[in-house]
């Protein structure tokens, strides 16, 4: 036995109009295709769900039985259906730790006015971290701080972020203009390995300095924000993570020379290639800052 949806549907307006004429109106079908829907039906469950009299049809004692329980399956099935028209469904979002504590509190916010009631997953971890999720399928989407060219994903520019060096207000590094020699001899303090923030840094301005010194680690930057505050030693990190110390005169932007221009980078969106992204996502992307 096989009956379908459709069936059911046209069982229902049948009854309601008593008519196939006028449900076929209702329907958009023609009337041979309601009639036939019916035949089919009252085929596959060995009764007859109308009395015929003239040409009308009335329901019978098998119609008022299945009636309750065909409206109530086509009314699951609008519900589902509206279900995953609205995307209802959580969010699972994982983000490197830049993004997921400087950049995403801002669009959660926002997408939670417009959004009371829709689920959200969200963890932050360092871009490693990130890219494996996405890779084992735990999360609908990756954000993080560089380019993955994991063949297994699709990896896509998303925001644009400027890096920065800060010091201490009294660092002896602010007492003249900046050199490569001066950044390579100042003591450093750098995000860990495998953070998205450290290897852009190493690519876009430790790279160029001569045996630069680091004397510190650290899997955090707020650490770093306060190791630097504390005056032992510089940094690199996001303009967004230090926007407000840099305001308030706390910690201070080194210039940098002429050779190292803007450290600009880009900030990478990543899912798994067989992975769909739903409209609901999309829409939570879109309150994505400007740089």
């Amino acid at each position: 036995m096989h009956i379908t949806l459709r069936q059911l549907a046209v069982f229902c307006e049948v009854l309601k109009s008593r008519s196939t004429t006028q449900a076929s109106q209702i329907l958009s079908l023609s009337q041979s295709a309601v009639s036939a829907a019916l035949a089919e039906l009252e085929g596959q469950l060995g009764v007859q769900l109308f009395d015929r009299v003239g040409k009308r049809l009335m329901i019978n004692e098998y119609g008022r039985l299945l009636y309750p329980r065909a409206v109530a399956l086509l009314q699951q099935t609008s519900e589902i259906e509206q279900l995953f028209h609205e995307d209802k469904g959580a969010l699972r979002i994982y983000a490197s730790s830049t993004i997921g504590n400087y950049i995403l509190p801002a669009m959660l916010a926002k997408y939670r006015r417009e959004n009371p009631d829709l689920p959200l997953d969200i963890s932050v971890g360092n871009s490693l971290d990130v890219i494996n999720a996405v890779i084992d399928f735990r999360v609908d989407i990756g954000l993080i701080e560089g380019p993955c060219h994991m063949a297994e994903l699709i990896s896509q520019p998303w925001l644009e972020d400027l890096l920065v060096v800060f010091a201490a207000p009294d660092s002896p590094l602010l007492r003249e203009s900046a050199s490569l020699t001066s950044l390579a001899a100042a003591p450093w303090i750098l995000r860990e390995s495998g953070s998205g923030t450290r290897e852009i840094v190493n690519y876009l301005l430790l790279s160029h300095l001569p045996k630069f010194q680091m004397v510190m680690e650290l899997g955090n930057s707020e650490a770093i924000k306060h190791a630097v505050r504390y005056g032992l030693g510089i940094s690199c990190l996001s303009r967004r993570v230090i926007a407000e110390q840099l305001a308030s005169g706390t910690l201070v932007e080194v210039p940098l020379p002429a050779p190292l221009g803007q450290l600009k980078r880009t900030l990478y969106r990543i899912h798994h290639k067989q992975k769909h992204l739903s409209t609901a996502l999309a829409r939570f992307l879109s309150y994505a800052p400007e740089a």
